[in-house]
């Protein structure tokens, strides 16, 4: 592919990558805040295990719901246009938070989170093949774990921030605590924890706000992407889309993808409180470390020392071998942590946290390995191609709410995580085999 028709011509990619970046960090702090929130919203509104992962199925689910529309949306209205509109839907969704905090119902928190979905949907369907085109397409994904890193670093931080800003304290609203308690002074101390979101969410309404007239008037150029691509073809309708193997498998392996990466990062926090681990509203950052430490593998050696077909084949296996360690390692010894950062003062964990923790490590370079191989040679069908790609995030949806069934229905949370290994195995499978086919057979 001659990769100059596919940037905006006369505009170098520094400056799009960082207003990108910006972007990025916006989707790590609204997404990997959820995290925080399903233990949180559990003990707010009196959930069980299942009904709290409710909150990744609204969230996520939007992607599903709002993908093609946002495609369609894009071709009328261009990617920075679009980028605009997505942070304004975002805005909606977190003031929505504040009457959902301030009555404490369920559903107002998934219809706000629901919102905010649907506004990272055009976000995302637009800014990530924004990533890839914007350069050489053999280096697309170290631009995309450039992006990782900024997002996965909003994912470590935000965790802490909430847990300082909001989970302080927890201990008088522990289910021995409140079980003391008469209904009355039940349902005023459950209002004073959920009212305790109000202010947060005031301030990410105007930040999201702010960032979309920055992104207006800023001099992001607009892609051009046009049918030069290498495997062209003259069928440009968006049905065209399923006539490419890479793509659909492609979207297939984001969709397992996304809901092992959701399970390692959201669901650490409601395991952790299991197991009694006193900090567990900040465990999706250990997660997020690891994911950030995975990223700069990406950064500093794709592709100069590692493909992206080789780091997305080194990503499955790492998955499977640390996905055996959640199910079967100790809840009671933290020999790992201990080894790995427990001279450092940062609190340790048993080491079955600690290997769902390392998934994080193991996910980092899928999604950016994905990306530019199953976008391979769609040209004008790129951006109806990327909705079908960010379609797949379904599985942050989907993949936890059956992880909770599980762990629920069997009262065993450490031995539900086998839900990952077939994750994993397809993943593989793509790696190796299945982005290499151009036609069905």
């Amino acid at each position: 592919m001659d990769t100059s028709l596919a940037r905006p011509a006369g505009h170098s990619s520094v400056l799009p990558m960082i207003i990108i970046g910006i972007l990025f960090f916006i989707f790590g702090f609204v997404t990997w805040l959820n995290g925080s929130l399903i233990p949180f919203l559990k003990i707010v509104c009196e959930l069980n295990e299942f009904q709290a992962l409710l909150v990744t199925f609204a969230f996520y689910i939007a992607y599903v719901v709002m993908a093609l529309p946002m495609s369609f949306v894009l071709n009328k209205v261009g990617y920075k246009n679009g980028m605009v509109l997505g942070l304004l839907i975002m805005a909606i969704g977190a003031i929505l938070f504040i009457p959902a905090a301030q009555t404490s119902h369920y559903a107002m928190f998934l219809a706000a989170l629901f919102i905010l979905g649907t506004g990272l949907t055009i976000l995302q369907t637009a800014s990530n093949p924004y990533i890839v085109c914007i350069g050489p397409r053999e280096s697309a994904a170290m631009r995309i774990s450039i992006m990782g890193l900024v997002n996965k670093g909003a994912g470590f931080v935000v965790p802490i921030i909430f847990t300082a800003w909001v989970l302080t304290g927890m201990e008088q609203f522990s289910a021995e605590a409140l079980a003391v308690l008469t209904a009355a002074e039940r349902t005023v101390q459950l209002a004073e924890l959920s009212n305790r979101l109000v202010t947060p969410y005031i301030y990410m309404t105007v930040a999201l706000l702010l960032l979309a007239a920055f992104v207006k008037f800023s001099p992001l150029p607009e892609l051009n992407l046009n049918d030069s691509d290498e495997t062209h073809t003259a069928n440009t309708s968006w049905t065209a889309v399923f006539s490419h193997p890479q793509l659909i498998l492609g979207v297939l392996a984001l969709f397992v993808y996304v809901g092992v990466e959701v399970i390692a990062g959201d669901t650490i926090g409601l395991y952790g409180q299991g197991l009694g681990v006193a900090h567990f509203g900040a465990l999706t950052s250990y997660t997020m470390a690891f994911m950030v430490l995975g990223y700069l593998v990406g950064v500093f050696c794709i592709p100069k020392y590692l493909s992206q077909d080789r780091a997305l084949q080194g990503s499955a296996v790492f998955g499977l071998l640390f996905t055996l360690g959640v199910m079967f390692g100790s809840t009671d010894s933290s020999l790992i942590a201990d080894i790995l950062f427990g001279w450092s003062g940062i609190p340790v964990v048993p080491d079955t946290v600690m290997f769902l923790a390392l998934l994080g490590f193991a996910n980092a370079l899928v999604w950016p390995a994905v990306w530019p191989l199953a976008l391979q040679g769609l040209g004008k069908l790129t951006s109806t191609g990327s909705a079908l790609l960010i379609m797949g995030i379904a599985g942050g949806a989907i993949l936890p709410m059956v992880y909770g069934y599980l762990a629920h229905d069997s009262g065993n949370s450490q031995f539900a995580y086998w839900i990952m290994l077939p994750c994993y195995g397809y993943i593989l499978f793509y790696a190796f085999k299945g982005h290499k086919l151009r036609q069905w057979r």
